[in-house]
């Protein structure tokens, strides 16, 4: 019925959907939930991370994919979360943490795929959210010893995203151990960045020839400097 409806309401911490502000309210006060299901993994300031795992927690998780859908058309809608971990960033105040953003991780060792989906609600954009949790997911795979990268294809949004991040990240690394890594594969082990999007990024900041048909590192101190100016 909800597709008919000109509003609807979705409790911010556990993400169920309700067709009046009433219910919503009545569910609010009977649950007296203030936080997403799951694990707290981050925490500065007014901002948390919860993880949330897809088989323990599969209502939250499917609403969360209903909500994402909402904002990504390209995206197609599944329910089988069981394969998948959530992490849903929050902004907290003195009623409890309140939903901004999330992404979703495979959990499937044989994909190379470090973040499936990624989504920043209208009204928290541009504050630095999806930057953090791209962050967050290859400060995962580092944990995990594994480099990856995104679900393709990416958005238009997306491909600003990660290129921004895969530059600042890598022309940073760069930049302070310039000295130590000498070679694409020093750059992966550092970063869990995968050799691919760690090319591309190199190829746009001239630092990386090909030899022989394979690319090696190439530092270029010039193009450095110029790709921190941008």
């Amino acid at each position: 019925p909800f597709h008919k409806m000109k509003h609807i309401y979705i409790c911010d911490y556990c993400f169920e959907y309700f067709a009046t502000k009433a219910d919503l309210e009545k569910h609010q006060n009977q649950t007296k939930e203030r936080y997403p299901p799951g694990r707290e993994i981050y925490r500065k300031d007014n901002i948390s991370i919860f993880e949330l795992v897809g088989k323990e927690q599969k209502i939250a998780c499917q609403c969360l994919c209903l909500l994402a859908k909402l904002f990504l058309d390209h995206k197609t809608l599944f329910y089988d979360v069981e394969g998948f971990n959530f992490y849903v960033l929050c902004e907290s105040d003195q009623k409890g943490s309140h939903i901004a953003a999330y992404f979703s991780r495979e959990l499937n060792k044989d994909v190379d795929n470090i973040l499936a989906c990624i989504v920043v609600l209208p009204p928290y954009q541009k504050k630095g959210y999806g930057r953090l949790l791209i962050s967050t997911s290859y400060e995962i795979a580092k944990r995990q010893g594994r480099s990856g990268g995104p679900e393709r294809p990416l958005s238009d949004l997306g491909k600003i995203a990660f290129g921004s991040y895969w530059r600042d990240t890598i022309v940073e690394l760069l930049k302070i151990h310039w000295k130590e890594i000498t070679s694409i594969e020093d750059i992966e082990r550092m970063t869990s960045i995968q050799q691919s999007d760690i090319i591309e990024t190199l190829k746009k900041i001239n630092c990386v020839t090909k030899v022989k048909g394979e690319y090696e590192l190439n530092i270029n101190k010039d193009a450095l400097g110029n790709a921190i100016m941008e």
